[in-house]
């Protein structure tokens, strides 16, 4: 599956993305930005600068993964959404789980 979340800075995503990594509870990350995020904070219309890290992980592994980054985030309410891969490269599929066998 995948597991996207955001932040506020360039460094604090390489710091979610390295240490998911390093963790195992993620193969791998990709980050883009900066990207513009809109959103309702606290009764009013934000808009903000952040990061996107894409992390790889498997099903077994999300909750480990979820509460890693729940732990790591420094926003109070992060955004991790998880979205479960319909298809992939068997050979790409197996080389996740290995990374992410803990």
């Amino acid at each position: 599956m995948t597991v996207l979340t955001t932040t506020d800075a360039e460094g604090k995503a390489r710091d979610l993305a390295g240490g998911a990594v390093r963790a195992r509870v993620a193969a791998c990350a990709q980050i883009t930005g900066p990207v513009t995020s809109v959103y309702r904070w606290e009764g009013a219309v934000e808009t903000a600068q952040e990061w996107q890290v894409l992390l790889k992980t498997t099903a077994a592994r999300y909750d480990a993964l979820e509460a890693w980054l729940t732990e790591a985030h420094d926003y109070d309410t992060p955004e991790i959404i998880a979205t479960p891969m319909a298809r992939g490269s068997a050979a790409y599929l197996e080389w996740v789980a290995r990374e992410t066998a803990g």
